[in-house]
């Protein structure tokens, strides 16, 4: 696949969340006029996989699948609380049974945020699932897409002590010095439009290596305005921002950024070849 014909992968984004339901055909045609080409959709407990999956068969080599399940699990009621291996029990069948057609793992990860994770049994509990999710990852030889809110150290600690290799890091809330442990473990790190607004994620990309990067948006979340939907098609801010931040030209961020995709996710390379 030639420079020219590189676009942008968003890495990382919730397809299936309600708030796209009833125009998700036009969120996507306004992602391909600013030349995205692939979307990673996460999933946060097993109630969304088959809509996930019904995603990926319907948008077929545009939209992505990852299985997996969130530290932070939503009640019917709105309500959130931490996850339990109880999610996790109910999900393995699911993610195993379409294990052939998934790009990675996730959305997966740790999040002790004290409302959510306010005990050391919570905690205990949430690295627990992650951990069988890592060597479920390894088993079957995905990467992990990774949450790690409040959670930056513990995460990557994590990860680097089940031999996790292949891990996108969505969203990075820790310290740049942090996130350096992860990139000398190989993991990459993925970049939303919320960096427009927020100190941290300016000061995690002047640190990070461009080699390290990659594009998301989160979508409907961390867009470029608070409490306003974020779309696939913001991640053309992510670019011209980070793009900004190297003092590089934008094209070379959107060649860098999706060769490492390409790295991170092997099977995205064949899918784009359909």
């Amino acid at each position: 696949m030639g420079a020219a014909a590189l676009g942008l992968v968003d890495c990382h984004c919730h397809l299936s969340d309600p708030d796209f339901d009833r125009d998700l055909d036009d969120v996507l045609e306004e992602a391909k006029k600013v030349n995205v080409m692939a979307l990673v959709a996460v999933a946060e407990h097993s109630g969304e996989f088959e809509k996930i999956m019904q995603l990926s068969e319907r948008y077929n080599g545009f939209v992505l699948p990852c299985l997996g399940v969130h530290p932070v699990q939503e009640l019917s009621s709105g309500e959130q609380r931490s996850v339990t291996l109880k999610d996790l029990e109910v999900a393995l069948p699911i993610i195993e049974h379409y294990k052939d057609q998934l790009l990675a793992i996730g959305e997966v990860g740790l999040d002790f945020t004290p409302r959510f994770a306010g005990t050391d049994e919570q905690k205990e509990e949430q690295r627990q699932v992650l951990i069988q999710q890592v060597q479920l990852a390894k088993r079957l030889n995905l990467p992990l897409n990774v949450h790690s809110r409040s959670a930056g150290r513990p995460t990557i600690n994590l990860l680097r002590e089940q031999g996790a290799e292949k891990v996108l890091l969505h969203a990075f809330d820790g310290r740049p010095s942090v996130a350096m442990e992860g990139v000398s473990a190989g993991y990459f790190f993925s970049i939303p439009p919320s960096i427009i607004r927020s100190r941290q994620k300016q000061k995690l990309v002047k640190q990070l290596p461009l080699t390290s990067i990659c594009l998301e948006t989160d979508s409907p979340a961390l867009g470029p305005e608070k409490q306003v939907r974020n779309e696939p098609r913001n991640i053309s801010i992510s670019a011209e921002y980070i793009a900004q931040v190297k003092g590089i030209p934008m094209e070379e961020v959107i060649q860098v950024t999706t060769q490492n995709a390409l790295k991170l996710f092997p099977k995205l390379q064949h899918l784009l070849r359909k």
